[in-house]
């Protein structure tokens, strides 16, 4: 898991203005409070009270603020303490109980938290989906739960050779004698590769997307797939000029080995909103269909390298994806899991957020990250 990028913590329908209490989410294993303030905006801190532990999103929303349930100590959308009943009305409150409070935007339905310290200007964007803003074309957001680690599924998402026998709504379960993956280049961006490739596919099932395609019978079928940062992927599936199916899959891991992923689906035929429910019925199909195969994978956690796989060509964008992963690794982003896991019940930590690049002085300490290429050549220069 990495900090320092854009995280979804809930769809924008779910954090709803005048609500009584936070929305509890848990991301990158650790917990958020989320709460409309009066103007109607998204705040998101840690949900670890600075005193003795409270968990704020169990708390109440004070108007801009959100307040602990254990002695009401109340804290702003930028994490400042704002009230500290116990000492009185006019007392002043230390800078130190001051928590971690992260940057929100919301973009295509979905509630994006920045979960890391870098400033504005150093930040990855939001994965770009253009569709979503275009009047030509149609989206749908669906969302699931998976027992996996996230990157199981990245991997999966740009695996080319698993279509043929993992979807029958793509290929044919192995059945076609002369089969073997169509050859590729990758295509490497700033934030992540991808490559664009067509695959043999039987006709669609569904008699009105099956017309709009214009193919009854198998054909080929051009396409593309990628990934955008470590948890992000992309997939196009262009059926002829009229109708092309893009869609988004944003990962947010609640822990190490335990995803939630929201789809944004678009389309640019079928717009009616008659057809949404047969997409996200078609989405749901194919989706068990990887489910199936990705949650028995033994490891649970994503191999770091290919020591002990053995990788054919069809797994190129794999090992590059893994690159990127160890480059962001190198940057010092990466979670430490395994102290993590070893101070499990006995450290409450917190995802670093912008502020503690300007004030020193905080109460709960940062995640345990993986020492970056710069801070193991300062440990080698002692």
């Amino acid at each position: 898991m990495f900090i320092n990028f854009w995280y979804v913590a809930a769809q924008s329908s779910e954090i709803i203005f005048g609500a009584d209490r936070p929305r509890k989410v848990q991301m990158l294993g650790q917990k958020f409070a989320l709460w409309r303030d009066t103007k109607g905006d998204i705040q998101c801190v840690s949900d670890v009270c600075s005193h003795r532990s409270g968990a704020l999103g169990d708390g109440r929303i004070r108007g801009n603020c959100v307040e602990c349930p254990y002695h009401g100590w109340t804290f702003d959308g930028e994490g400042n303490c704002v009230r500290l009943p116990s000492l009185g009305p006019d007392a002043k409150i230390p800078d130190r109980t001051r928590i971690d409070a992260y940057p929100v935007v919301e973009k295509y339905g979905l509630v994006h938290v920045f979960l890391g310290d870098l400033p504005e200007e150093e930040r990855p964007p939001i994965i770009d989906i253009p569709e979503c803003d275009d009047p030509e074309w149609r989206s749908i957001i669906y969302s699931d739960v998976w027992e996996i680690d996230y990157k199981r599924s990245v991997e999966n998402t740009i695996d080319p050779a698993h279509n043929e026998f993992t979807h029958p709504t793509h290929g044919f379960l192995g059945m076609r004698e002369d089969y073997k993956t169509e050859e590729f280049d990758l295509i490497d961006e700033e934030w992540g590769t991808g490559l664009r490739n067509r695959m043999f596919a039987p006709p669609l099932a569904n008699q009105e997307m099956r017309e709009a395609s214009g193919k009854q019978e198998g054909t080929w079928i051009n396409g593309g797939i990628g990934t955008f940062g470590p948890h992000c992927t992309w997939t196009h599936i262009d059926v002829n000029e009229k109708f092309q199916m893009h869609n988004f899959l944003l990962h947010t891991p609640i822990h190490e080995t335990l995803d939630r992923w929201y789809l944004v689906a678009t389309r640019s035929n079928l717009l009616d909103p008659r057809y949404d429910q047969t997409i996200a019925e078609r989405s749901v199909y194919i989706a068990s269909q990887d489910k199936y195969v990705l949650e028995p994978l033994n490891p649970k956690l994503t191999p770091r390298t290919a020591k002990y796989e053995f990788l054919v060509p069809a797994d190129k964008a794999i090992a590059r994806y893994r690159e990127y992963c160890a480059d962001w690794e190198a940057k010092g982003w990466r979670i430490d899991i395994d102290q993590l896991r070893a101070d499990r019940d006995r450290i409450a930590y917190t995802i670093p957020s912008p502020a503690r690049r300007k004030k020193k002085g905080w109460v709960l300490p940062a995640v345990p990250l993986i020492p970056g290429q710069e801070a193991k050549a300062e440990k080698a220069a002692g």
